[in-house]
């Protein structure tokens, strides 16, 4: 690099971004436009296409244009579309054979000239392969090759010399998470389904279920309704969640003594009360199928440090404290 052809870095370089940004908004605006007229049929026809098939859906491209792929690849896969990326490159020297007969193909190549691809080409048509055509080259020969051409709009890519991709990337990479969400809803794909495929790290942890989280069995710090205090306040020590339940006479749960009760009590005669006297009736519980991120929002909301779990009868099967759920991701 020439170092004389370095610039003061400042605002110079602020302008260059929001230039930069400003030069991709309008593409996406285009996009926008497009999927309003023709290529709205053209995308709705490829949902159907995918949909139709019992396989996977194979993403392929080379350069730029393959690292969006891959990233498609992924996003489908992670929202209930099977989906494997190869690369186009690779096709020819055996990876063909990771494309069966029941599944469809969305070639991604912002030219549509892209001479990687005409392995791939001709292996959709000798085996009638539906192929999905991700491109701006309306004469191209992957448009003309297509049972469904995505026909990008021609817009200015943010490189100042308008070599590097950068409009034409975030427009591909935009169809490609419309056609995940769009595929997602059509299959009814749910928070549940969602965390099968993302049981690690936060995203995970979220989407647990209180049941996969809480102490159960002799874990619980419960009493009867008509237990002397001093005895709850041992159960509560003994437990150490900073709570106590009440049980009524069916066992259903009727109250809860926690540590900020007895705080709040100390001017009473707490020896000679009963835990009916001091408890929150109606304590706020969450049910074993809860999400995670649920009963955080119920712990930050009120401002309590643990929570009971009951049954459809109000009986608890367990309690979940906030460490716990810090201790598996959720904050």
């Amino acid at each position: 690099m020439n170092k004389r052809a370095l610039q003061p870095v400042g605002k110079t370089v602020i302008d260059s971004a929001i230039r930069t940004i400003e030069i991709e908004r309008k593409g996406l605006e285009s996009l926008e436009r497009s999927l309003q007229n023709d290529l709205g049929q053209s995308f709705t026809r490829a949902v159907e296409v995918i949909l139709g098939r019992p396989g996977r859906i194979i993403i392929t491209g080379v350069g730029k244009s393959g690292h969006i792929g891959a990233k498609i690849a992924a996003s489908f896969a992670s929202t209930g579309t099977p989906a494997s990326f190869v690369h186009a490159a690779e096709a020819g020297h055996g990876d063909l054979g990771m494309i069966s007969r029941d599944d469809a193909v969305l070639a991604v190549s912002w030219s549509g000239e892209t001479a990687e691809l005409q392995a791939i080409l001709a292996y959709c048509r000798r085996f009638s392969i539906p192929l999905i055509a991700l491109t701006a080259g309306e004469v191209s020969t992957l448009a003309r090759e297509a049972t469904v051409a995505l026909l990008l709009p021609k817009e200015q890519e943010a490189c100042p010399h308008g070599l590097a991709p950068t409009t034409s990337t975030l427009m591909q990479l935009a169809v490609g998470d419309a056609l995940a969400v769009a595929l997602l809803e059509a299959r009814g794909f749910t928070a549940l389904d969602f965390r099968v495929f993302h049981p690690g790290g936060k995203l995970g942890a979220m989407l647990s279920h209180i049941g996969d989280i809480m102490h159960a069995g002799d874990r619980i710090p419960l009493v009867q309704q008509g237990t002397p205090l001093p005895v709850a306040v041992m159960t509560l020590s003994e437990k150490r969640f900073g709570c106590v339940g009440v049980l009524d006479d069916d066992g259903s749960l009727c109250g809860i003594v926690t540590d900020g009760d007895l705080a709040r009590g100390l001017n009473l005669n707490l020896s000679a009360m009963i835990v009916d006297d001091l408890m929150t009736r109606d304590p706020k519980t969450v049910s074993e199928k809860t999400l995670a991120t649920t009963a955080m929002g119920i712990l930050n909301e009120h401002n309590i440090s643990a929570l009971m779990v009951t049954d459809e009868n109000a009986r608890p099967v367990g309690i979940v404290h906030f460490h716990d759920l810090l201790r598996v991701g959720v904050a």
